[in-house]
């Protein structure tokens, strides 16, 4: 499948056309969906519309942005008329009622959504071994996870069935799967893009953003999503942050201390070679120190649950989706939630519950957010000497289906992405190199952290040092 910039090219001159593209797509889904589990559904009035798209083209003229592009959309963005389940068997025959923010965006834009992809269960897990519908394989080694929650997303684009896929980001849920599946994902600054229809896991973490194979569709995807929206008030107006300057070279901050444990040696090899490649560049690398970014896996763990037990109380068996029999209301509740909601779904609910009881608050929620009241202002003092913040996004590439049994190893798998969830701050990752793994070949990526607001310098170093290589 080519970029979203290389189709645009070929529709305008004619030598390829939306249909075609449409088509192609559905193809690939028919192939391989059925090994891979990648998509829950598949939009088969697709090719309607890309008739209407193709038929535009020939016309000529000004053509929306996304005209026929094919993309793929995880399954807890709601678009109207169409199954929407969060990968859950609590909302398993649950159809939306109305279009996301987002989604009505991107369809003005031109975009065709091919179909859902699979997730983690209301987007909790690293992994997409968590789907009530099954796990969805890496396509890149059919033995490995594509990562998560976002994973079905990112293995839509690493299958070849889509230029692009869009997914959610509450602690690295599209960073993450796509180091693993060796693409370009962007998290968004906090409020950049609107939540409105979005299944809400951490409502004070959650934001939606692209995968793609370079990072000018990833910032042509961003661009149409973004900006105020009267239904989600923690939206931004894009003039909110100070203009960051361009410059030729940029100062690049590494956490030394941060990288000390956990990371895999062949992923801090590839770290480290990336890191010479900058300097070969002009560019300036300096060790900064991030001692409250350590805390922050901690941090996130607390704060994240808290936000899901409060978000995930409307799944009651009463108002929507799936409900079980009772012999009175409590009894409904109970057995609805037991049978409707996954493990990894109710141990989060669990702990919420728990750091947010009487007694409990104080002691855990509370410090959390002290914590994370600091982590902010320890950036915005580093920001004042660097540029961006480099890590791995991973501290491993991607792993195989079933390995990581303890739920806290999988959590592990975000140290370097929930920092930036926890204070709102964008970031970039894509593709730094590969580690060999048994008898495969497997990407990981690099992950860019900007200022808040930075996400214009995200996509402007990131086409420079990225793009200009492919």
């Amino acid at each position: 499948m080519k970029t979203i910039f290389e189709l645009r090219t070929a529709f305008i001159a004619g030598t390829y056309t939306p249909t075609e593209a449409i088509t192609a797509s559905l193809a690939v889904i028919k192939e391989k969906n059925d090994h891979l589990n990648v998509f829950l559904d598949v939009y088969d009035y697709s090719i309607e519309v890309a008739n209407v798209a193709t038929e535009m083209y020939k016309k000529g003229g000004e053509l929306p942005r996304l005209l026929g592009m094919p993309i793929a959309i995880k399954n807890n963005i709601l678009i109207k008329g169409k199954r929407a389940t969060g990968a859950s068997k609590i909302l398993e025959h649950y159809t939306a009622t109305y279009d996301a923010t987002v989604i009505k965006r991107l369809r003005d834009a031109g975009a065709i959504f091919v179909g859902a992809t699979n997730m983690d269960e209301f987007a909790m897990g690293g992994s997409t071994e968590n789907s009530a519908f099954g796990v969805t394989k890496n396509p890149l080694d059919t033995a490995r996870v594509p990562g998560g929650s976002s994973g079905g997303s990112a293995a839509a684009v690493a299958m070849g069935a889509v230029p692009a896929a869009i997914g959610t980001d509450t602690g690295g849920s599209i960073r993450q799967p796509a180091s693993y599946c060796g693409l370009v994902g962007f998290k968004p600054t906090y409020g950049a893009v609107s939540r409105y229809g979005l299944m809400a896991m951490g409502s004070s973490l959650d934001q939606a953003g692209p995968m793609t194979h370079s990072v000018a569709d990833a910032q042509l995807l961003h661009e149409v999503m973004s900006g105020l929206d009267t239904y989600d008030a923690t939206t931004i107006a894009p003039d909110t942050y100070p203009t960051l300057e361009e410059k030729p070279t940029y100062t690049f901050g590494v956490p030394r201390p941060f990288l000390k444990e956990g990371i895999d040696a062949d992923v801090l090899a590839a770290f480290e070679s990336h890191i010479e490649h900058l300097k070969s560049l002009g560019h300036t690398v300096v060790d900064i120190d991030l001692p409250l970014f350590e805390k922050g896996l901690a941090a996130y763990y607390i704060v994240m649950p808290a936000e899901v037990s409060s978000n995930l109380a409307r799944y009651d068996g009463i108002r929507y989706g799936f409900s079980a029999e009772g012999k009175n209301l409590l009894e409904v509740y109970q057995k609805s939630r037991a049978g409707g909601f996954g493990a990894e779904v109710k141990r989060r609910i669990l702990l919420g519950t728990h750091v947010l009881s009487s007694g409990y608050y104080d002691a855990y929620y509370g410090k959390a957010e002290l914590v994370r009241r600091k982590m902010r202002q320890e950036l915005a003092d580093v920001f004042k000497t660097v540029d961006i913040i480099l890590t791995p996004t991973a501290p491993t590439p991607a792993f195989k289906i079933g390995e990581q049994k303890d739920p806290l190893a999988m959590y592990s798998q975000d140290i370097f992405t929930v920092p930036v969830n926890l204070t709102g701050v964008p970031a970039l990752t894509f593709p730094m190199g590969t580690v060999n793994r048994e008898e495969s070949t497997l990407p990981v990526g690099v992950q860019y952290i900007a200022p808040l607001g930075g996400d214009a310098r995200l996509f402007t170093i990131g086409k420079k040092i990225y793009d200009e290589s492919l």
